[in-house]
């Protein structure tokens, strides 16, 4: 196919060099990959987009160490777009050390209020082949295969608002306050529960709420991480199976 013509450049981490995912994208043909440090994410795709990936294992031990999220907010904030790739079968999830619930919760709050995406592969070689589909399809788009009526880049400001409004109790003008205030989402969420109160519209209970929703960890114990019904993590996100997988049919 013409598409598969074109020269996809991917920088990955060096940190990525056992993962098995560099390999196999080093069979695939016309991919120009090179490998160095990267300051956020894994993989960089056509100097567009970041990718994270994280095996099952990954993905609990920085959901209950606390990475995770600090991860998704350095890739919001950046000024590429991020996804997170999940690997793993869904059958492997019992032997993560990590309830269900948990999983479901923290993923929720990457794609829905953080708002990376997130994607479903079966292993590595998956993996590549994902990570290359998605930059054939950036170049097609670039190229003029995709007409996007309407569409226009999400700024900074607009992703970090974004951000502050999952917080409990901040809406758009208090999301706009804080990061007045305070100038980034990290530095929100560093803040004390004193200084948060600094800024107006918010008191003694939202400032604690805040500072419980971006500091408490999620342990098998403590499967929620957040006030929500049981019912409606159901509703949203059944389970890992229901999130975005991805079937290769160009390779």
């Amino acid at each position: 196919m013409q598409k598969n013509k074109l020269h996809i450049n991917i920088v990955a981490d060096d940190r990525e060099c056992k993962g098995g995912v560099i390999e196999s994208l080093q069979q695939i043909k016309n991919v120009d990959l090179s490998i160095r440090r990267l300051s956020v994410g894994d993989y960089q795709i056509c100097r567009r987009v970041i990718i994270e990936r994280k095996t099952l294992k990954d993905f609990a031990v920085s959901v209950i160490d606390g990475r995770l999220f600090k991860q998704m907010i350095y890739m919001a904030n950046s000024k590429l777009e991020g996804v997170l790739i999940l690997e793993g079968k869904p059958s492997n999830s019992a032997e993560i050390g990590i309830a269900r619930e948990a999983m479901q919760g923290a993923l929720i709050t990457v794609s829905l209020i953080i708002g990376i995406p997130v994607l479903r592969s079966k292993n590595p070689t998956e993996t590549a082949n994902l990570i290359v589909y998605i930059g054939r399809k950036i170049e097609s788009i670039t190229n003029g295969g995709v007409q996007r009526h309407g569409y226009q880049p999400k700024g900074l400001r607009y992703r970090q608002r974004y951000i502050l409004q999952g917080l409990p109790g901040v809406g758009r003008e208090k999301a706009d306050r804080l990061l007045d205030r305070f100038g980034s989402v990290e530095a929100v969420i560093s803040a004390g529960i004193d200084d948060l109160q600094t800024v107006d519209g918010i008191g003694k209970n939202i400032a604690e709420k805040i500072k419980w929703a971006v500091s408490e960890r999620v342990t098998s114990n403590s499967p929620k991480p957040f006030d929500s019904e049981p019912s409606s993590v159901e509703a949203v996100l059944p389970g890992l199976q229901s999130i975005t997988s991805y079937t290769s049919q160009e390779h």
